[in-house]
């Protein structure tokens, strides 16, 4: 059994609590945290404060991006996307997500050069 208190590690794991690491503001409200990963994938966390909208259109490469909303409705255009929707973003799409509710989701990028 774990006991988070403990800080107990397994062997050749690195446990990182998301809320510690440190936020990089990305505009009003927009708040993202860059986790630990392995060679060749990117992996987020990206919080936004009720009301707020990503500053600019994240364009994506020949990768794509995947996202998984973890808490909150993400807005994209005219959809909406709960907690527990997963979104995959097609090779060189766009999209300027806001929210009204506020939104915690993580996110997922191959790195150029990667194989799909």
């Amino acid at each position: 059994m774990h006991n988070p208190e403990t800080q107990d590690v397994l062997p050749d794991v690195q446990a990182v609590d998301i809320d510690t690491v440190a936020p990089i503001a990305i505009g009003p409200g927009c708040l993202r945290r860059d986790l630990p990963s392995r060679s060749g994938v990117r992996i987020w966390v990206v919080d936004m404060a009720p009301g707020s909208v990503w500053p600019h259109v994240d364009q994506h490469d020949a990768q794509g991006e995947d996202v998984y909303v973890i808490s909150g409705t993400m807005i994209d255009g005219a959809h909406s996307f709960g907690a527990g929707s997963y979104l995959k973003f097609a090779a060189h799409s766009r999209h300027q997500p806001r929210t009204e509710t506020g939104v915690r989701l993580f996110g997922f990028n191959l790195l150029a050069g990667t194989a799909p």
